[in-house]
């Protein structure tokens, strides 16, 4: 089990410096999939490592299932701001 957690802790930090990365490298409109991306990808790691999805009871499911609703929910909100607005990005 704690070679599990460190891992899933390793994996998460070298996305986190992936997601810094990603700040510096001249990749244009790409940074806002580039970086949802790496979100999705680390809570996918916290729900099946931490919160420990894969053993019963199933009720887990019904409540990650509805987190995960509302974060997908919130990054199309995000990814609606960021298409509409006029005159972004600058150039």
């Amino acid at each position: 089990m704690l070679i599990s957690y460190l891992a899933a802790w390793i994996v998460l930090l070298l996305l986190l410096g992936l997601s810094v990365l990603s700040a510096y490298l001249p990749i244009g409109s790409l940074h806002p999939l580039v970086n949802f991306g790496v979100a999705v990808t680390q809570v996918a790691i916290v729900f099946t490592v931490f919160m420990r999805l894969t053993s019963p009871p199933r009720i887990k499911w019904v409540f990650a299932g509805a987190g995960f609703f509302w974060l997908l929910f919130l990054f199309v909100l995000g990814v609606i701001d960021y298409l509409t607005r006029s005159g972004f990005p600058p150039g």
